[in-house]
């Protein structure tokens, strides 16, 4: 029975490049936001690719979750799910027999680079609240606390971070998950055109850039009233 990975995080967070890394195991599936479309159908949200992702994937979430808990060919089967995803309402009692990782990065990083891929940003695009409130369900649901990595921690020292979660997992490390062949997956969401660009591009983990330009005023109290939220997780990061 494959040991299935839910890696949670919110979006411009490295998560794709995340899911390379997993990706280019040879004893590793991965499945790319499998909740987007009911996402999308519960909210009513614009997104860029909208209708291609209702197209792509299931929009009931009771379907959704019957094809993640499936028997995989593979060892491990890898999960990335954006924590916006995943409203309150939201029964997680199908994730206790997963393994559960929590990705964060810092707010200011997260919204300026949001804003180089859409006009606006609001505390619900990012999913910071709803990470650190899922953070806490599922310490509960599961009783044990999920280990957390920091995007920049990953970018410094992606050998080191990645073999300190894989020990943290009772999982092999692999050096294979250091580099990747640049190029698209057949893996990969509809909305890759819009949001991957960068990833399709790339061999690995890029060293880590704060150089974005100075946020707007709202976006700026927005990165504010998001920092204690994402101390809370930060407090609990992995240190390789």
């Amino acid at each position: 029975m494959s040991i299935a990975i839910a890696m949670w995080s919110g979006p411009r967070n490295i998560s794709t490049a995340m899911m390379r890394a997993w990706e280019n195991r040879s004893d590793c599936t991965v499945v790319d936001e499998p909740f987007y479309a009911c996402y999308l159908k519960e909210t009513g949200a614009q997104h860029p690719c909208r209708d291609e992702v209702l197209a792509s994937q299931p929009t009931d979430r009771a379907e959704v979750i019957r094809a993640l808990l499936q028997p995989r060919d593979s060892a491990l089967f890898y999960q990335k799910h954006m924590t916006h995803h995943m409203p309150e309402h939201c029964d997680l009692s199908w994730t206790t027999n997963l393994k559960h990782v929590f990705l964060i990065r810092h707010p200011r990083q997260v919204i300026a680079s949001y804003l180089q891929k859409m006009p606006s940003v609001c505390a619900d695009d990012i999913g910071i609240v709803r990470q650190q409130a899922l953070f806490q369900s599922i310490t509960e649901l599961t009783g044990s606390r999920p280990p957390v990595i920091d995007s920049t921690d990953v970018l410094r020292n992606p050998r080191g971070v990645l073999r300190a979660l894989c020990h943290n997992l009772a999982i092999p490390f692999s050096d294979a998950m250091l580099q990747w062949p640049a190029g698209p997956r057949a893996s990969d969401g509809v909305w890759a055109d819009h949001w991957y660009p960068a990833v399709r591009a790339s061999t690995g983990f890029a060293a880590p850039n704060d150089a974005y330009k100075p946020l707007p005023d709202s976006a700026n109290r927005l990165a504010e009233a998001m920092e204690p939220y994402y101390q809370e997780l930060a407090q609990h990061r992995l240190q390789a």
